[in-house]
């Protein structure tokens, strides 16, 4: 994995708007109706050369596929992984989500009508048979798309994000809830292993680990235990590969509302820093987290680690200014090193395929343009 060695580098987090025609096909494909396969691997094909293209024209060092081939950044792996089945129950929300539902219920009543907008719903997986990886073609044609892609662009380095092994399922199989997450971790891995064996940087995708230290129908010792061994899984999964060539995003999630129940981040960081990453991806630009560069005064950062900042909203269509965006890189610069900051977003920027995206695509790239910008004028200052 690159360092801001010379320059301050930028990336995002994944995700990016897929173009209508694609919508219309998998749409069809998610509801199991009849669709063209030949013609959905072309527009995934095309859709991935055509992100890739205008993210390092924008001028992204740190560039991904956008998952243009994936339903969302989640329950994708309903076609990777067997031993699931969709869950057709009633949607469930995450106790954290649930709690800001109920102290703005008017607010949310309004919000979720835009999921109307999304190719299929959002269905938990329910673990109901022996679990093993099965998507080595799916993941194959992943890779390839992204590295003809990336072909002759003038870009630094390429990640493909990967689904941690939490929260997109139940088990109704398992002895155990832990045996349980063992066999999806194991399965994972597979994927994991693939990434990195290709020659790419494996991020690994876990909004988990900040929804679980955020659930109130736990106690805090508790909710501490429960994301411990989360951490244990995931490091168990990532064994092997070095931690040079792993990146680890987690964030407050999707939910674009008031956001008064977040933990601080103070409460997530030793153990985000504890998972076997050499990179971490958070929230910044979220407002109710701009203050917590603070806390790196107080923290260290482990030799070796990158920390990757979101100067980026996920949750707005502001375009941010480049003058702010490149004060927030000095600061982290000047308290972690230069070197050891990469500028980034929150989250992504259409987490599902949907019509109606979280910003909307005409604003991406200008977002973009501002954080590559905003890099160059930090560069100037930390570099001189």
């Amino acid at each position: 994995m690159k360092r801001s060695t010379q320059r301050i580098l930028t990336t995002h987090v994944g995700s990016l708007a897929r173009p209508h025609p694609l919508l219309d096909t998998m749409r069809e494909k998610e509801h199991g109706r009849p669709y063209d396969p030949d013609l959905f691997a072309r527009q995934v094909r095309e859709a991935v050369a055509e992100v890739v293209r205008r993210q390092a024209e924008a001028g992204i060092d740190v560039v991904t596929d956008g998952e243009m081939g994936k339903v969302n950044f989640i329950t994708y792996v309903k076609d990777r992984l067997a031993g699931f089945t969709p869950d057709e129950g009633p949607s469930r929300m995450a106790p954290s989500w649930q709690k800001e539902v109920d102290d703005f219920p008017e607010y949310y009543a309004q919000y979720f009508k835009k999921y109307a907008s999304t190719v299929s719903p959002l269905r938990r997986l329910i673990c109901d048979g022996s679990i093993s990886y099965v998507g080595e073609e799916a993941l194959a044609t992943d890779i390839a798309n992204l590295k003809a892609a990336v072909a002759g662009l003038d870009v630094e380095e390429v990640f493909m994000p990967s689904t941690g092994p939490s929260g997109f399922g139940a088990n109704a199989h398992y002895a155990s809830d832990d045996e349980y997450l063992e066999a999806v971790a194991e399965a994972m891995r597979q994927e994991y292993l693939g990434i990195v064996e290709a020659g790419l940087v494996l991020q690994v995708d876990d909004p988990w680990l900040i929804d679980t230290l955020s659930d109130p129908t736990m106690e805090p010792e508790a909710r501490q235990r429960t994301a411990a061994r989360h951490v244990e899984v995931l490091n168990h999964a990532l064994r092997g590969i070095p931690s040079e060539n792993i990146r680890h995003h987690t964030c407050y999630g999707l939910n674009h509302g008031p956001r008064m129940n977040d933990i601080p981040m103070r409460e997530v960081v030793g153990l985000m820093l504890s998972i076997n990453a050499g990179a971490h991806s958070f929230e910044v630009a979220n407002p109710r987290h701009y203050h917590e560069w603070a806390l790196w005064q107080d923290v260290k950062l482990p030799e070796g680690k990158i920390l990757v900042p979101g100067f980026l909203g996920h949750a707005n269509n502001y375009v941010e200014h480049p003058e702010m965006i490149a004060e927030y890189i000095v600061r982290y610069a000047e308290l972690v090193g230069r070197e050891n900051v990469i500028a980034g977003a929150d989250c992504g920027f259409s987490s599902r395929a949907s019509y109606a995206p979280e910003v909307h695509p005409t604003v991406v790239w200008p977002k973009f343009h501002a954080l590559a910008e905003g890099a160059a004028l930090a560069t100037k200052q930390l570099w001189g």
